[in-house]
C-alpha cells in the first residue's frame, strides 16, 4: 500500500486542474485548484463567493483534497498507483462515482470502499485496475453532453494519468521485489545504499513544489509565458538534482570499491 503518495499525487492533480476559472459551459461554475464553489461552500466557507473562491489558497484546497477525496476514497489504503488513479478520478467526476466504479472492478457489493472492497482492490492486479478504471473514466466522459467542448482535455488528462499511475505501480511492484531478494554485494566489492528512494523524494518534492507555484501564480493572474517559466524553473532544478545524486552515489561506490579490493590496504576502522 502507498501512504505516501498524497504529495505526488496532488502536485499532478493541481497541475491539471491550474488556476480559477469560471466557464460558461463548466457545470461547476467559478472554479480553483480544481475547488467548485460548491464544494468550497460545502467543506470551506458556508457562504462562499465567487470572489471568496478565486481568493482560495492552496493550503485550502490541499485541506480539502486531503479530507474530502484522498481520504474518502481511502487511498493510503490502495495499491500504488491505483490509489493516484482512483484519487484523480474523484476530483474530476465526484468520489461518489469514483468509489462505486472502483468496487465494481473487483465485484465488490456496495457502493462504498468498505473493508471488504479494499482487500480486494489490495490482493488485485494494480496495473489491470488501473488500465480499467482509465477505461471506463474515459467511456463515461464520452457520453457527457459537455464532451465536445472539454473532450481533447480530458481525454489527454487520462492518458497522463493513466501513464504515471501505471509507472507509480511498477516502481512499487520493482521495489517490493528488490525488497525481498537483495542483490549480494559483488566479491570483493563493498555494498553502497544508493538510497534511490530519497532521490525520487527530493526531485518529487521539488516537482510538486512546481506545481503548486504555478498554480499560485496562474491564480493570481499572471502571463502565461511566466508561469510556464516557473515550471521549467522547478524541472531544471529537479533535473539538477537527479544529476547531483547520481554523480554522489557513483563517487560513493568508487571510494568504497578502492577501500575493500582484493588489493586494498585494511582501512583503520576495519580492526585488521
Amino acid at each position: 500500500m502507498a501512504k505516501a503518495s498524497f504529495e505526488a499525487a496532488l502536485a499532478r492533480v493541481l497541475a491539471h486542474e491550474g488556476g480559477y476559472s469560471n466557464h460558461p459551459s463548466d457545470p461547476g461554475g467559478p472554479t480553483n485548484f480544481g475547488i467548485t464553489l460548491a464544494d468550497y461552500r460545502k467543506y470551506a466557507k458556508p457562504n462562499a463567493t465567487a470572489a471568496d473562491v478565486r481568493a482560495m489558497k492552496v493550503e485550502e484546497a490541499k485541506a480539502i483534497y486531503r479530507a474530502h477525496y484522498w481520504d474518502a476514497l481511502r487511498c493510503d489504503d490502495l495499491p500504488a498507483g491505483f490509489d493516484y488513479a482512483l484519487f484523480d478520478y474523484g476530483v474530476n467526476s465526484g468520489t461518489a462515482r469514483a468509489a462505486r466504479i472502483a468496487c465494481s472492478l473487483v465485484g465488490a457489493r456496495g457502493h462504498t470502499l468498505d473493508d471488504a472492497a479494499i482487500a480486494a482492490l489490495g490482493a488485485a492486479d494494480s496495473m489491470q485496475l488501473i488500465e480499467r478504471l482509465c477505461d471506463e473514466r474515459l467511456a463515461f466522459l464520452r457520453r457527457l453532453k459537455t464532451w465536445p467542448v472539454f473532450g481533447r482535455g480530458w481525454s489527454r488528462r487520462v492518458s497522463e494519468v493513466r501513464a504515471a499511475a501505471l509507472a507509480m505501480a511498477r516502481a512499487a511492484r520493482a521495489s517490493a521485489a528488490g525488497a525481498q531478494t537483495p542483490p549480494a554485494p559483488a566479491p570483493g566489492k563493498g555494498h553502497v545504499p544508493l538510497a534511490r528512494g530519497a532521490q525520487r523524494a527530493s526531485a518529487g518534492a521539488i516537482m510538486a513544489g512546481g506545481a503548486i507555484a504555478a498554480a499560485q501564480a496562474h491564480s493570481a493572474g499572471a502571463p502565461a509565458g511566466f508561469v510556464a517559466a516557473i515550471a521549467l524553473a522547478f524541472a531544471a532544478v529537479a533535473v539538477a538534482a537527479w544529476v547531483f545524486w547520481s554523480w554522489r552515489r557513483r563517487r560513493r561506490q568508487v571510494a568504497v570499491g578502492a577501500r575493500t579490493g582484493p588489493e586494498a590496504e585494511p582501512s583503520p576502522a576495519s580492526g585488521v
